[in-house]
């Protein structure tokens, strides 16, 4: 395989696996709002789904380190999400709804961490920036969330199933294109991922992510409600998702110079700070050049974070391993942290409305100091 074959190849699956994310993420508590679930019950619902990405991302990280394979475990998580998720279509109560959830969507979450494991080593070996192949997952995410607003228009929110599913089954097809990259050590090695918890840095690193998804959870549950009842249209808010992602297509554009300057804890307390500035800002406002400037900190509070956890697994560590961290990453960050915090912003969001969004600045200040700690850690073993 080649180096732009290696690279088309990566850049293909992020642009299918984001597609399926721009038609869910700005829009799915309006299908939720359709079946007739209220903010509370929205919020709980949002909230199951975490706990399924806990349960699923460690345990396909354990798979995938003890196969000593990466691409069939993936290519057969997102064949499974695929098929799960069309069973949204036959469900209509809050049970069903809450437990499909958990199965489908903690199956999906799996995706990420282990794609993002096969990406990082393709990049490494044909010599092509990450950043630059992740960069085509925004826009894909573009481009599905303003064509998502402007049909939402036309059509029932119960479209948005079937948009979801093709996005997943296009992602499991993008999948079987990806190379067939495997660790040279791969045998399951006692109390691994215990000493992942005995590092201090990761440690840390858990807890500055883990805080940092969790304050975006009154954003991805409620700002397309919360603006709608602002009298903003489906289209203008498919705008504000996308200009969010085209600020991500910026930093991810530029990226290769960044990472080379700035290390990962430094890239992850620029995304805490960035947070607590964005959080503050949409609690007091629902004004559209002002949320277009709060939408346009997504590069940092997202993109930033995101690289510098990319980053600080690739390099600090063990190969053998990285299946393992990235699903206790991905099982706290994307998992319990925001399930815990979902039900907490439905409720408030409930009595508050859009003062919800400046309890998020709690946990973007924790993640900030957290960060501060996981520098230190990071520091502290250096020779």
């Amino acid at each position: 395989m080649t180096r732009l074959q290696s690279a088309v190849r990566v850049s293909f699956y992020y642009a299918m696996l984001f597609m399926a994310v721009g038609f869910h993420l700005p829009f799915w508590p309006v299908w939720l709002q359709d079946r007739g679930l209220d903010s509370q019950q929205i919020g709980l619902a949002l909230s199951t789904p975490y706990f399924g990405r806990a349960l699923f991302s460690p345990m396909a990280g354990w798979v995938a380190d003890h196969l000593g394979e990466r691409k069939r475990p993936l290519v057969v998580i997102a064949l499974l999400a695929t098929v799960l998720w069309t069973s949204f279509a036959l469900a209509h109560s809050f049970p069903v709804i809450v437990i499909i959830g958990f199965f489908a969507a903690g199956l999906w979450s799996s995706l990420m961490p282990i794609g993002d494991i096969i990406a990082l080593d393709a990049s490494s070996r044909w010599a092509f920036h990450y950043s630059h192949a992740r960069l085509w997952g925004s826009i894909s995410f573009i481009a599905a969330s303003l064509g998502t607003g402007a049909l939402m228009g036309f059509v029932q929110p119960s479209v948005l199933v079937w948009l979801i599913s093709g996005g997943l089954g296009l992602t499991a097809v993008s999948a079987m294109l990806l190379p067939d990259l495997r660790p040279q050590i791969h045998h399951l090695q006692k109390g691994d991922f215990g000493a992942l918890i005995r590092m201090p840095a990761f440690r840390w690193f858990l807890a500055a992510t883990s805080l940092n998804q969790a304050g975006h959870t009154v954003l991805y549950g409620f700002a397309t409600l919360h603006w709608q009842r602002a009298g903003l249209s489906s289209e203008v808010i498919g705008m504000l998702w996308s200009e969010a992602s085209l600020a991500e297509i910026a930093l991810f554009t530029f990226a290769a110079r960044a990472t080379q300057r700035i290390k990962p804890g430094a890239l992850l307390l620029i995304a805490m700070i960035c947070g607590i500035v964005r959080w503050v800002g949409l609690s007091l406002t629902t004004d559209l050049p002002w949320l277009a400037i709060f939408q346009l900190l997504h590069a940092a509070t997202f993109g930033c974070a995101h690289l510098g956890a990319m980053y600080f697994l690739q390099q600090s560590i063990p190969a053998a391993l990285t299946a393992r961290a990235q699903g206790l990453y991905s099982a706290m960050a994307a998992g319990v942290a925001p399930g815990l915090m979902a039900p907490i912003a439905g409720w408030v969001y409930s009595r508050y409305d859009g003062m919800a969004f400046l309890v998020m600045a709690v946990p973007a200040a924790l993640a900030a100091y957290s960060a501060v700690r996981m520098v230190k850690a990071e520091t502290a073993v250096q020779p």
